[in-house]
């Protein structure tokens, strides 16, 4: 069995035709878009069809579509300058975000008056929408609402309609992390609209370096950074061609094949959770969840808590339930507020397309070697 790779949620690999595209891109069409000569026009049809490919994606309009080189980058600007621009004064979250979310509240908390307000979460890690609509009801000051599609580390869908229409309703501004959700789930900004979203084509089998942001054109805020006119005056920095060509057709292919894949990886997920059943002890963290992220939590010992290694030298590649800073590892954020048991050891196994059944029950059997098994 060759290694095994089960943290698709932390980065996906290259597909063909994304490989393919780059490589052309690379070979023959190395002109600066901001250029007008013909080497620049071909960069900058480039760059306006891979626009086109992901405004369509989205339903939104090509003027709405703008390229940086990370989610983060754009969530960043996002929260950032929605204060400055658009007079927000309050921003409601939850505390389960993503740290790029999270610790820019907290920086903006430090350096600002605005409002951070945090949503209840219970035990399943499902955020409390109607405190939502109850604090937005009781209280009319400008609110920026930023919460994520998909829970990066359990998996949670949060409903984005209900979201968009109790925001709308209130007159509040919706800002959505929809990372771990584009090209996997539903997404449409005229079925839920919302101010602002973003993505990053390394989580869907596009390049690493690059992503993007949807703005409406309703809610205009001022660039993070300031330069050349690339990108309407949105993000200045010749633009990365290569990177924003393969994120467009990696986004195209995921849209093309969405429910093919969506259904292969609902058996791999069932099928873990089945043979899971096998072990001693076990908790799935989250609910309503996407089938790409599967959140298990083992009973602690001295076997299980080396688990990571030990599935990493049998050639298994999966994520721990904690964020790594600097090779040390902390407590995850997101399972300490849904009441986890740091004496607990989890493990979050993400799947795609290229997995197979036989990885899976390669992985169980394995596991059975380091934890607890169910007495016949």
């Amino acid at each position: 069995m060759q290694h095994i790779y089960l943290d698709h949620a932390s980065t996906t690999p290259l597909i063909e035709p994304v490989i393919q595209e780059m490589n052309t891109v690379m070979r023959e069409h190395f002109g600066n878009a901001s250029s007008i000569h013909h080497h620049g026009r071909q960069a900058k049809m480039l760059v306006e069809n891979a626009r086109k490919t992901i405004a369509q994606a989205l339903g939104a309009s090509i003027g709405e579509i703008f390229f940086c080189s990370s989610a983060t980058e754009a969530h960043n600007m996002i929260l950032t300058n929605s204060i400055k621009d658009l007079g927000v004064q309050r921003i409601i979250s939850s505390p389960i975000e993503h740290h790029c979310i999270i610790h820019t509240l907290d920086h903006l908390a430090s350096i600002t008056d605005v409002e951070i307000v945090y949503l209840n979460v219970d035990k399943l890690g499902s955020v409390d929408l109607y405190q939502l609509e109850g604090l937005l009801t009781e209280d009319k000051k400008k609110t920026l609402v930023s919460l994520m599609y998909v829970n990066n580390e359990i998996g949670n869908i949060i409903d984005i309609s209900r979201v968009s229409e109790i925001c709308t309703t209130n007159g509040a501004l919706f800002h959505c992390d929809t990372v771990q959700g584009i090209g996997k789930l539903p997404l449409n900004v005229n079925d839920a609209p919302m101010a602002f979203l973003a993505g990053s084509a390394h989580k869907f089998n596009g390049p690493k370096g690059v992503g993007f942001f949807y703005m409406n054109g309703d809610n205009i805020i001022s660039p993070m950074m300031y330069g050349g006119a690339q990108e309407r005056n949105m993000r200045a920095g010749t633009e990365n061609i290569i990177g924003i060509t393969g994120m467009a057709v990696a986004l195209e292919k995921a849209i093309e094949q969405k429910e093919e894949r969506a259904d292969h990886i609902k058996k791999l997920n069932r099928h873990m959770r089945t043979r899971l059943d096998e072990l001693a002890e076990i908790v799935i963290n989250g609910t309503n969840q996407i089938d790409n992220i599967l959140s298990v939590s083992f009973p602690s010992n001295e076997r299980v808590d080396m688990l990571m290694f030990n599935l990493d030298i049998s050639r298994v590649s999966a994520s721990s339930g904690s964020a790594c800073s600097s090779g040390i590892e902390h407590d995850s954020h997101v399972l300490q507020h849904i009441g986890h048991s740091k004496e607990r050891k989890t493990i979050r196994f993400s799947f795609s397309h290229f997995n197979t059944i036989e990885e899976i029950d390669y992985v169980i059997e394995k596991l059975k070697k380091f934890t607890p098994v169910k007495k016949a």
